[in-house]
């Protein structure tokens, strides 16, 4: 196969603007896969949390044939906390499918990865999607489409784009509005006459980048990149070009992609993304050339941490109960695995049992916790903190542009919430169909414990998306959480009765019945001091009977802690005990003679 015979293209887009979506329906109608073949929608989200959530966290290629050639199409995230993978991804490409939303328009993600792709020369091929809905408005979005792109320097070249209309889930594709096309054969047409045949010289020295690794309990690490130039062949000798230098290598496999599987080739050749198996000590960024003559590529960079949590081995009284993986020798293993896979992720272990994770974003971090968590893994973690910077002497800190999109009559609320926590507006796009866009910039500090705010102020119907924007001064102090806590004083299990008369205090996290120990979180606080509090009290039992006395105690269901909320909710005095079976919230000093107690000004008292 000759390299005029590859196309090489990757989706992107905002979150939840129909990627995967397409991608599988460009599956089925190229024939990769039959009727009886079918499996599932979105064969492309084959992880657990990505069908739960649905939304793409890690980025993943396949490969169609098409009029007789081969396209690789790589299916990236569209939030920008999973950047790391957007990033290193469109190394392997020559052009992208810009799908966008064509009701919501350009998101910030959507700036994200097209500045991301615009910076690397690719070539554009733009995809309004879901053009079935109702309050679409495709010519205002596609004007806001060429906007961007000249808001983000594109060339002449890349704002010559073609521009499609899509419905991603009836797999059809549009030239104009409606017409009367019945499948995604124009877009198909489109990558074969925009995006450049893959570049590279067979007969080169060969060049092969590693973006991606996966694991197989049978053939061990597998690394995943693109064939820059050369060839690379099975069971031969190369040199692996490292950080520290050149080391001696042999490859067991080399595969290529057809559809969702992976075949065994002899030989792969410039311009085709590959596996390789056999390499154990490989990671990303190397590159696999000859050990005589090594022609290392440049390394993949990608944007640094702007946040950074505390994980830790859990201390709790009821460590072990459920997990069965609970050292820090195994937490710190799975941690060093993980940051070998992704590189948005940092590491740092100032103590034995202390590892600070240094990464994107809160959901970024929620991801790996719920995955450890799922693995059997036991671990506390803290509240999630920003990363600052000196520059120039002065001390920096990340910057957020938030976008957010609700009914006209939460826009006051929202922005004196904003306010509070440093925000200020700097556009407002009122469309005149009772919702008004917002956006806001905001320091990345704000937004901590924002979310669950903000859908409760927007009675659920607010969307909120952001994304990094640099770095700006210090821009002082943000009030923290203005409620304290209600915490266990003894170990026991949670009762009726006491429940019931807690009940005026504050907000339950547990119902009855529930194992609870000293040092616990049970509840919030109507007031902003911590309040040590009996759950487990149960009622004195006499010989007298009066009238009312034994009725029904009616209680109000718990407000039920998930992770997300539970890393909002926390103070820096507090910690999520996180285990496969339940979600905790303590405090870091379990007993009550031991713990600063909080003043009113919310400053601790030793």
């Amino acid at each position: 196969m000759s390299k005029n015979e590859f196309r090489n293209i990757a989706i992107i887009a905002h979150v939840d603007h129909g990627k995967t979506t397409i991608v599988d329906a460009m599956l089925w109608q190229s024939g990769t896969f039959r009727d009886n073949e079918r499996v599932a929608e979105r064969v492309m989200d084959s992880n657990d949390l990505e069908r739960e959530r649905g939304i793409t966290i890690l980025a993943k290629n396949t490969a169609i044939y098409y009029k007789g050639v081969k396209i690789n199409i790589v299916d990236t995230p569209g939030h920008a906390d999973f950047g790391g993978e957007v990033e290193r991804t469109l190394q392997m490409v020559d052009g992208v499918l810009l799908l966008v939303d064509a009701a919501e328009g350009p998101l910030p993600q959507t700036r994200f990865v097209l500045q991301k792709a615009l910076a690397l020369g690719l070539a554009p091929i733009v995809v309004l999607n879901k053009i079935d809905r109702h309050d679409r408005r495709p010519q205002e979005v596609l004007d806001e489409i060429y906007d961007l792109f000249i808001d983000l320097d594109a060339d002449e070249d890349q704002l010559d784009f073609p521009v499609f209309y899509s419905d991603a889930r009836k797999g059809v594709a549009h030239i104009e509005v409606d017409d009367d096309s019945e499948n995604l054969m124009p877009i198909l047409d489109e990558i074969l006459k925009t995006v450049p045949p893959s570049s590279g010289d067979p007969e080169a020295t060969p060049q092969f980048l590693v973006t991606s690794l996966d694991y197989s309990d049978y053939m061990g690490k597998i690394a995943i990149g693109r064939v820059f130039n050369g060839r690379i062949n099975s069971a031969t000798t190369y040199g692996l070009c490292t950080e520290e230098g050149v080391k001696r290598v042999k490859t067991a496999v080399v595969y290529t992609h057809e559809g969702l599987k992976r075949v065994e080739q002899e030989s792969v050749e410039a311009g085709d993304i590959v596996a390789i198996s056999g390499i154990e000590d490989i990671a990303i960024g190397d590159t696999l050339t000859l050990l005589d003559d090594p022609k290392p590529l440049k390394r993949i960079a990608v944007d640094e941490p702007t946040l950074s949590m505390v994980f830790s081995v859990n201390t709790s009284p009821f460590s072990g109960r459920d997990g069965t993986l609970v050292t820090s020798r195994q937490i710190r293993a799975r941690l060093e695995k993980e940051i070998v896979h992704n590189v948005s992720l940092k590491l740092e272990v100032p103590e034995p049992d202390t590892f600070v994770v240094m990464g994107r974003g809160e959901l970024q971090m929620s991801i790996l916790i719920e995955t450890m968590r799922r693995e059997g893994f036991e671990l506390s973690v803290s509240k999630p903190e920003v990363l600052t910077r000196e520059i120039k002497g002065k001390l920096h800190e990340p910057m957020e542009l938030v976008v957010i999109d609700c009914p006209e009559e939460f826009v006051g609320i929202v922005t004196e919430k904003l306010a509070t926590r440093k925000g200020r507006m700097v556009q407002m796009h009122n469309p005149g169909h009772g919702r008004a866009r917002t956006e806001y910039r905001i320091p990345a500090r704000g937004l901590i414990g924002y979310r669950t705010e903000f859908l409760t102020d927007t009675r659920g119907t607010g969307i909120l998306n952001h994304i990094f924007d640099g770095y700006a001064p210090w821009q002082g102090d943000i009030p923290g959480r203005l409620t304290g806590a209600l915490i266990s004083d003894r170990t026991g299990k949670t009762t009726n009765y006491s429940i019931f008369h807690l009940q005026p205090r504050g907000i339950l996290f547990t119902g009855p019945g529930v194992a609870v120990y000293e040092g616990m979180i049970v509840g919030e606080n109507n007031r902003d001091n911590d309040l040590d509090v009996n759950v487990t009290r149960e009622k004195k039992l006499t010989n007298v009977r009066a009238s009312g006395t034994d009725d029904a105690m009616r209680l109000t269901p718990a407000k039920v802690m998930t992770l997300e909320h539970a890393l909002e909710w926390i103070d820096i005095d507090e910690l999520v005990e996180v285990t496969p079976k339940d979600i905790r919230v303590r405090k870091r000093v379990l007993p009550a003679n031991m713990r600063p107690k909080k003043s009113k000004a919310g400053k601790e008292d030793s």
